[in-house]
C-alpha cells in the first residue's frame, strides 16, 4: 500500500487537485499493479515564498507551478516498474490536470511491512504473515 504526499502551489483549484490525485493513483494502478482501493494521498499546498527549488536543475526548465510527488511504499518494485510509474504519472498529470512534465518532481521511499500500521494499531507484518 503506497502512501503518497503531493504538494502543489497554493491556489490550486479543488478540481485540479482531484485530477492530480486521480492521475497519480491511476499511474500506481497501471504501473505497479496497486489495487484500486489503496488510495492514500495527502495533498498539501505550499506558499511560493516557502518552497525554494532550482528552475534549471539537470537541464529541465521548471515553472512556478512545481508539483512534488513523494511515494512511500514497500520494497520490491523493479527499476523498470518505477521508470514506468514515473512516466505514467507525468503523462496522466499532463493529460488530466494540465501539469507540464517538467514541473513534476517525483521521489520514492521504500521500506518493509514491519514499518507500517494501516489501521487499528495493527502491526502490518502480522497481517502479511497471517495471509501467508
Amino acid at each position: 500500500m503506497p502512501f503518497i504526499r503531493t504538494a502543489v502551489k497554493k491556489g490550486c483549484s479543488a478540481a485540479r487537485k482531484k485530477d492530480i490525485v486521480h492521475g497519480i493513483h491511476q499511474a500506481l494502478i497501471d504501473s505497479i499493479h496497486m489495487p484500486e482501493d489503496e488510495l492514500f494521498n495527502l495533498l498539501t499546498e505550499y506558499e511560493p515564498d516557502d518552497f525554494f527549488y532550482s528552475r534549471t536543475f539537470n537541464g529541465i526548465a521548471r515553472s512556478d507551478d512545481l508539483v512534488v510527488v513523494e511515494i512511500t511504499m514497500r520494497r520490491g518494485r523493479s527499476d523498470a516498474m518505477k521508470k514506468d510509474l514515473y512516466a505514467k504519472i507525468a503523462e496522466n498529470l499532463q493529460k488530466c490536470a494540465a501539469v507540464s512534465p517538467a514541473d513534476i518532481f517525483i521521489f520514492t521511499h521504500e521500506n518493509d511491512y514491519s514499518d507500517w500500521s494501516v489501521g487499528n494499531g495493527a502491526f502490518a507484518m502480522n497481517i502479511v504473515q497471517q495471509r501467508g
